[in-house]
C-alpha cells in the first residue's frame, strides 16, 4: 500500500517542489556519473591506445597501468578515477570466487548448512586419497632386478596392473583445415611477443597477446594449450607480477585424489619419470650388493613412490634385506600443509618397510639444501652411503644471481664431495634456458615445454581432465616461473648435460661409466612399453632421455675423487 500511495503522488503530481528538492542531490550524483564514463570512453579513444578493440580487455584488465601512458600529465585527477574504478572491478571479480555458487552467504559465526556439510567431501577425499597412496607404494613400479623380481608374490604383480590408464600408442588424427596454418604459426607469434615485451613494446606486445589468446586454449591440441599459459606468462611479466602468479599457482591446491590420478596419467604416458626412478634404484641395488646397511641421503621430495619400490626389491634379495635408512633433505614450498604431507610420507614408507619386511628408518630435513652440513646428516662409517638428487638441483641458485659469495649450486656439491659416497646419483632437467637474455631464454623454453606438450598430445586424448591437470600444475607451473619472474624470483634454473658435467668436475666429482647392462634393461623396456618416438640413448656416460631427437632429462653417477685436491671456494 505504500508504494501505491508513492506511485499515485508521482502521477499527480510529477513536478512538485518537495519532490524535485529531494530528488536534486541524486540527480547530481548521476550527471557526475556520466560525464566520468564520457571523459573515460574519450581517452581510451586516443591515439596513443590501441586500435584494437578486442586487444582491449585483455590490457586493460590485466595491467591498467599500460593505458595511463597515453593521457595527459596534465589531468591525475582522471588517471586515478580510472584506476580506482578498474581496481574496484578486480576486487569485485576476484572476491566473486569465495563467494558461495548459490548466493547464500556466511555471515559471522553463523554458517548455512551448506557451508557446514562442504566440510564433509575433504574428509572422504583425504580418505581416498591414502588408499590411493597405498596402493602406489606396495604396488609401485617394475623396478627390481630379475633376482627380486622373481620373489614378488603374484598378488603384487597383480595389483601392479590395477588402475593402469588406456595410453593410445599412435597420434590422434583429425581434421585439417584453415585454422590449422593459424595454429602452426602460434610459436612465431610468441617469439615476436616476448621481443616486444623485452624491448618494453606495450602496444605491441599487447595486440599480439589479443591474436595469441584467440586462437589458443587449454583445451585445444598441443600447440593451442602451450600458447595459452605462454600467453599468461608474457602478460603476467609485462604487468610486473610473475612472482606474485607463481606464489599462487604454488599455493592452489588440487584435490589430492585427483593429482594423484594426474600422476598415475603421467607415469603411464611418459616414460622420463619411471625411467630415472628404475635407473637409480638398480644402481643402488648393486652398489649394495653383499652389504647390510644402506643410506640414502635424497635431495628433495618425490612423495615416496621411488623409495617404496626400492624397499619391495631389497625385501627379496638373496640373503635377506639389509637395513635401510633415507634421509630426506627438503625445503617446505607453500601448499596444502606441506609438513604434514612429509611427515605422511615417512609414515606410509614406514608401513610399507614393515609389510615388506626391511628394517626401516625415515628422517626429514626441512632446510634448504644448501643450508644442510655433513654434521646434520649423522653419517655412519658401516653404512653405504648413496647421495640421490632427481631433478631436483635445477632450482639451485647459481653464479648469475650469488656473486659475492659461493654459490648454492657449487656449496651442495662441494658438500657431496665431503660426504664421499659410494655414489651420487644425479638427475637432471637437460636445458639451457638458465641465461639472463630474456629473448634467448624464452625461445629454449618454447621448444623444450613444446615438447612435453607433444607427449600428451600424442599419447592421451584432448578431452582427458587429468591430462588438463598435468599440463597445468606441472607443464605451465615451471614454464610461467621462467618466462615471468627474474632475480631471486626465478626458482627454475636448468643446464645442460655437458655443463653439469663440467661442474661436477670442478667440484671433486668423478664420473663412473654406465653400467651395459641397466642400460639395454631400460631401453628395451621403454621400447616394449612406450611410444616409439621416446629415445634413451647415451653420450659421454651420461644416459639421456627424449622425445623425437630433443633430449629432455639425461642421467649419471659420481663418487668423490680423491686424487682431486681441488676445492670450489
Amino acid at each position: 500500500m505504500k508504494e501505491d500511495i508513492v506511485d499515485k503522488f508521482l502521477h499527480q503530481y510529477p513536478n512538485h517542489a518537495a519532490l524535485q528538492q529531494a530528488q536534486h542531490p541524486f540527480d547530481q550524483i548521476l550527471s557526475a556519473s556520466d560525464t566520468t564514463t564520457t571523459s573515460y570512453a574519450q581517452q581510451s579513444s586516443t591515439p596513443n591506445m590501441l586500435a584494437s578493440a578486442s586487444v582491449l580487455p585483455i590490457c586493460n584488465i590485466q595491467n591498467p597501468a599500460f593505458f595511463l601512458n597515453g593521457m595527459g600529465a596534465g589531468e591525475p585527477n582522471r588517471s586515478m578515477d580510472v584506476i580506482s574504478s578498474m581496481a574496484f572491478f578486480r576486487g569485485m571479480e576476484e572476491a566473486n570466487r569465495f563467494l558461495p555458487t548459490d548466493g547464500r552467504m556466511v555471515d559471522g559465526d553463523r554458517t548455512s548448512k551448506k557451508m557446514v556439510v562442504q566440510v564433509l567431501p575433504e574428509t572422504e577425499e583425504e580418505a581416498t586419497a591414502g588408499k590411493m597412496l597405498d596402493q602406489l607404494m606396495l604396488g609401485g613400479h617394475d623396478t627390481c632386478p630379475t633376482e627380486a623380481r622373481k620373489r614378488r608374490s603374484p598378488t603384487v604383480e597383480q595389483d601392479d596392473r590395477v588402475g593402469n590408464e588406456n595410453i593410445s600408442r599412435k597420434a590422434p588424427s583429425g581434421r585439417r583445415s584453415m585454422t590449422l596454418a593459424v595454429v602452426a604459426d602460434l610459436e612465431t607469434l610468441l617469439i615476436r611477443c616476448a621481443e616486444a615485451v623485452a624491448t618494453n613494446n606495450r602496444r605491441s606486445a599487447c595486440e599480439l597477446l589479443g591474436r595469441i589468446k584467440w586462437h589458443s586454449s587449454p583445451r585445444g591440441d598441443a600447440t593451442q594449450r602451450l600458447a595459452h599459459y605462454f600467453a599468461e606468462g608474457l602478460e603476467a611479466r609485462m604487468a610486473g607480477r610473475g612472482s606474485h602468479l607463481y606464489r599462487s599457482l604454488m599455493a592452489k591446491h588440487a584435490p589430492s585424489v585427483e593429482l594423484l590420478k594426474a600422476y598415475k596419467l603421467f607415469m603411464s604416458a611418459c616414460c622420463f619419470l619411471k625411467v630415472s626412478f628404475m635407473f637409480s634404484n638398480k644402481m643402488i641395488y648393486k652398489t649394495i650388493a653383499g652389504r647390510k646397511k644402506l643410506h640414502i641421503v635424497h635431495y628433495g621430495s618425490n612423495d615416496g613412490f621411488q623409495w617404496s619400490a626400492l624397499l619391495r626389491c631389497l625385501a627379496g634379495r638373496k640373503g635377506g634385506p639389509p637395513e635401510v635408512r633415507i634421509t630426506g633433505i627438503t625445503s617446505l614450498r607453500p601448499g596444502f600443509r606441506p609438513a604434514e604431507q612429509i611427515e605422511d610420507i615417512g609414515r606410509r614408507l614406514i608401513e610399507c618397510a614393515k609389510q615388506f619386511g626391511v628394517p626401516f628408518k625415515y628422517r626429514a630435513i626441512e632446510a634448504k639444501s644448501e643450508d644442510v652440513q655433513i654434521e646434520d646428516l649423522k653419517i655412519n662409517p658401516d653404512e653405504v652411503l648413496v647421495v640421490n638428487s632427481l631433478l631436483n638441483f635445477r632450482s639451485l641458485m647459481d653464479e648469475s644471481v650469488v656473486i659475492d659469495k659461493l654459490n648454492p649450486r657449487d656449496m651442495v656439491l662441494n658438500t657431496i664431495r665431503k660426504m664421499k659416497p659410494a655414489m651420487f646419483i644425479h638427475a637432471i632437467v637437460n636445458a639451457s634456458y638458465n641465461t639472463t637474455f630474456f629473448v634467448t631464454r624464452f625461445r629454449q623454453v618454447l621448444h623444450h615445454f613444446a615438447a612435453h606438450f607433444d607427449i600428451m598430445e600424442t599419447t592421451v586424448s584432448r578431452d582427458n581432465d587429468k591430462r588438463l591437470l598435468v599440463e597445468r600444475d606441472i607443464f605451465a607451473r615451471s614454464a610461467m616461473n621462467i618466462i615471468a619472474c627474474e632475480g631471486t624470483d626465478r626458482v627454475e634454473r636448468p643446464q645442460n648435460y655437458r655443463e653439469w658435467q663440467a661442474r661436477n668436475r670442478r667440484a671433486g666429482l668423478r664420473q663412473l661409466p654406465l653400467d651395459p647392462d641397466i642400460v639395454q634393461t631400460l631401453k628395451d623396456n621403454v621400447k616394449r612399453q612406450h611410444h616409439k618416438h621416446f629415445v634413451v640413448d647415451e653420450d659421454h656416460q651420461w644416459l639421456l632421455q627424449g622425445w623425437k631427437g630433443r633430449v629432455l632429462y639425461a642421467l649419471s653417477t659420481w663418487v668423490a675423487d680423491d686424487a682431486s685436491s681441488s676445492e670450489v671456494t
